[in-house]
């Protein structure tokens, strides 16, 4: 049982915005490639992917490795998520369309993957305003997690988005796909049959 949870949480928050440091250096020192904008679009959405992953790792692991403390863990990978997909909207918004709000709604209406990206990111969107803890009281514990299940179809959009996106190596949206297809499997076995899962008993401090 982790003791310390503030130090773990502060270990996760430095590494979840590392991406981000690096791509910052490689972009102030022209390292991005030959189509810079590309590279991070494709980045950002990649970890934004990674973030929304790890965030739904978070109940499996806990309750196989039975240590609570790591659900503590799971609304920082959230928001980073939703931060990364910011990101990645910006870039897209801003260095690819110029902010041209007909191009933007023209493109998502014309590429049927831009659409599934964009629901995505519109149904993380409420998911990140109400992740406090007062908006948790205000909804009630079972609307919030009735509400937050959203995150499922988020994920399965942005995969479908990834996989579409790609046009020639498509195994890491795969890997990606499958990642996500074993977590909410694991949801469905815990639901539909729970003696399946196995459970490791409970750790003293």
């Amino acid at each position: 049982m982790v003791k310390d949870i503030k130090f773990v949480k502060l270990v996760v928050f430095v590494n979840a915005a590392v991406p981000l440091v690096m791509l910052g250096w490689d972009a102030y020192h022209h390292n991005l490639g030959a189509n810079p904008i590309e590279f991070a679009t494709r980045t950002t959405g990649a970890l934004t992917l990674v973030f929304l992953l790890l965030c739904l790792a978070v109940t499996p692991l806990r309750k196989s490795l039975a240590q609570p403390w790591m659900i503590k863990l799971r609304r920082m990978l959230g928001l980073y998520a939703f931060f990364y997909g910011c990101l990645h909207l910006s870039t897209y918004i801003w260095f690819d369309k110029f902010f041209d709000v007909r191009a933007i709604v023209g493109d998502t209406l014309k590429r049927p993957f831009i659409t599934v990206g964009m629901l995505s990111f519109v149904l993380l969107t409420p998911l990140a305003v109400t992740s406090t803890n007062a908006m948790v009281k205000r909804l009630g514990g079972k609307r919030w997690n009735r509400l937050h299940k959203a995150v499922y179809v988020a994920a399965a959009g942005g995969v479908i988005h990834y996989y579409a996106l790609v046009k020639a190596d498509r195994r890491e949206p795969i890997l990606f796909g499958v990642a996500l297809a074993l977590l909410l499997g694991y949801r469905l076995v815990e639901k539909y049959a729970p003696n399946l899962v196995r459970r490791a008993p409970v750790r003293d401090a």
